[in-house]
């Protein structure tokens, strides 16, 4: 990219300032600094963080991000907020259960969508996290497989559905309580397991504390953990993972072909 904008300079296509716009690392919107070359570093567009924002800074933001073509996605935003943003940004979806309002861009050539991620949730009480990391995983480019109140009270709803677990690239475990299930699905499986435990349980959990201790301390390899009610966080970091997977796959393609 570099070198196209410098030829472009070069033969007089492209005049200084604007080349000087196509090369800055960020946009300043004065209460904001929208980093539009997160994506050539990290893979994933910024993401909004949207409680304590106004409609109007996400808004500003938002529009920022989608000049520049990169996916959006607005995590934590009220229903109420989200329609005012959605006023000015007509082509923009708002999940409710998740939280998150998002845009993205149909490329026709998602790379990212052979294979799936597995969102495991324990309880219907735990959908708002689950959703949110589902819903991450998919505006980042990934196919998810949702699979809902299998907790350990009844562990045989779990174990119905081994087989699709264990076929996906990755597993996002979302619990409250005592946070047991994932250390359960860590014990099924060949692949990461991503760990997110809820604010969910009664007073001795702590608000999320008992099932974040649980999972810290799992005896099941290969499980890592977020933050509690860090939905947005297992969605991402599993999206992260399920890209390197395609990305090797597809090295392994081209050198057989």
């Amino acid at each position: 990219m570099l070198d196209e904008i410098l030829e472009q300079v070069q033969k007089g296509t492209l005049s200084v300032a604007e080349a000087k716009m196509k090369l800055a690392t960020f946009e300043d919107l004065g209460f904001a600094k929208v980093d539009h070359h997160r994506k050539k570093r990290q893979g994933f567009p910024e993401i909004v963080y949207g409680e304590g924002k106004t409609a109007g800074q996400i808004i500003s933001i938002a529009q920022a991000l989608q000049a520049k073509r990169n996916s959006v996605l607005v995590t934590r935003i009220s229903r109420d907020k989200a329609e005012i943003v959605q006023n000015s940004c007509p082509d923009f979806s708002y999940d409710e259960t998740a939280q998150i309002l998002f845009w993205k861009e149909e490329t026709g050539s998602e790379e990212n969508f052979k294979g799936y991620i597995a969102v495991i949730a324990a309880g219907t009480s735990d959908l708002r996290v689950a959703e949110e990391a589902a819903v991450t995983a998919e505006v980042l480019g990934s196919r998810v497989h949702r699979i809902y109140d299998v907790g350990v009270a009844g562990i045989h709803r779990l174990l119905s559905h081994a087989e699709e677990i264990q076929n996906a690239t990755v597993s996002v475990v979302v619990a409250g309580m005592e946070g047991a299930l994932p250390s359960v699905v860590g014990g099924l499986v060949s692949h990461p397991v991503i760990a997110v435990p809820t604010s969910i349980g009664y007073g001795a959990s702590f608000h999320g504390l008992s099932a974040l201790l649980t999972m810290l301390n799992s005896c099941a390899s290969g499980i890592s953990v977020v933050n509690i009610d860090n939905g947005f966080g297992g969605g991402y970091n599993a999206a992260l993972i399920h890209r390197l997977v395609q990305k090797g796959e597809k090295r392994i393609e081209d050198t057989l072909s």
